[in-house]
């Protein structure tokens, strides 16, 4: 699937609704709970209050806790070869990086230059199990979910390049679409897009069922059960 089958109205709802909304609504384009391409536990969010990432994923996998043993001239060519693949073909795409390291990740692979290089190739935003860096001078419009935050580059380097990479539980195959924001990242199955704007759309209208009178003046236990009935009929 190429970015040209994702509709530019599709496209803009989802940069303006939250990650959980969209898990919600995937959900309900499924006809049934259960859904579970996710990450798992806390991630870090480079600009929290970001408009969410949305792209197909550039993978690659990464390592910098040991120096690498291969000849230094294949691991600069490596990452040439690296910036050539993120930089291809249609978007929106964002960057996907697998540090195989993980759980004891030290290398910043995110930080101002590579932040402003992938932003300058055209890349929606990137998501890591690996470290982030340079928080208080990275690019504005680049937004980066990360696994931990540190202040080193190690030894870090390119292991290899558009293999299926795991993110937090969540495995990511090269060119899959992928939503994140400050509460993690999941992968939208190629199946529902034709129906996940409408499913959207359902899980807000439901959701307002029981926000709007939680949220209005004489709102009690009697007003909760009332609504809660009609929220319950409507939700998957």
């Amino acid at each position: 699937m190429s970015g040209s089958e994702l509709s530019d109205d599709l496209l803009a709802l989802l940069r303006t609704v939250d990650t959980p909304t969209v898990c919600n609504a995937i959900e309900v384009a499924q006809g049934k709970r259960g859904f579970n391409r996710f990450t798992r536990g806390t991630m870090q969010h480079s600009k929290p209050g970001d408009p969410a990432i949305v792209g197909f994923a550039r993978t690659a996998r990464i390592s910098g806790l040991a120096p690498p043993v291969e000849a230094a001239d294949v691991i600069r060519a490596r990452r040439m070869d690296y910036y050539r693949a993120i930089a291809g073909g249609n978007g929106p795409t964002a960057a996907v990086i697998e540090d195989v390291d993980y759980p004891n990740c030290i290398a910043g692979w995110w930080g101002e230059v590579n932040v402003a290089v992938h932003k300058g190739l055209g890349l929606a935003g990137a998501v890591t199990n690996g470290v982030l860096r340079d928080l208080d001078v990275i690019d504005d419009g680049f937004p980066v979910l990360a696994g931990s935050i540190g202040p080193s580059h190690g030894y870090v380097h390119v292991v290899d390049i558009g293999t299926e990479v795991s993110i937090m539980g969540m495995r990511v195959a090269q060119g899959e679409l992928i939503h994140a924001d400050r509460h993690g990242a999941l992968v939208i199955p190629f199946d529902v897009i034709p129906d996940l704007k409408r499913a959207i759309e359902t899980v807000i209208a439901s959701e307002n069922i029981v926000l709007g009178p939680a949220r209005a003046p004489g709102f009690d236990i009697d007003k909760l059960e009332e609504v809660w009935a009609a929220f319950e009929a409507a939700r998957t």
